[in-house]
């Protein structure tokens, strides 16, 4: 279990190790851009449930932390559906991943 740390209150977010890890490469590439854009994530049951909405601009702190030492390998497939995602009206969602079919 990961954790996005984003802003001035360092608020933590608690994100799956691969979530985050492809997450990250998303998030990374529109802000190396200097794109803002909007992050929005289902709460789990344990946090009250709900969603959250971010607003990501390349000028705020952001820190990913994993739980596991070991480099997660990214499915560049859903990094594609992913940056589709935050490049649309309705921003950035964490959409699940589909296994590709080969």
């Amino acid at each position: 279990m990961g954790t996005l740390i984003y802003g001035p209150a360092a608020r933590p977010i608690t994100i799956e190790d691969r979530d985050l890890a492809h997450l990250q490469a998303v998030i990374l590439a529109k802000l190396r851009r200097g794109e803002s854009f909007s992050f929005s994530w289902e709460k789990s049951n344990e946090s009250g449930s709900g969603h959250t909405t971010l607003w990501l601009h390349p000028q705020m702190h952001i820190e990913f932390t994993y739980y596991g030492s070991k480099r997660i390998p990214l499915n560049r497939e859903w990094i594609e559906r992913l940056m589709n995602r935050a490049n649309s009206a309705g921003g950035l969602e964490l959409l699940p991943e589909i296994a590709a079919v080969r």
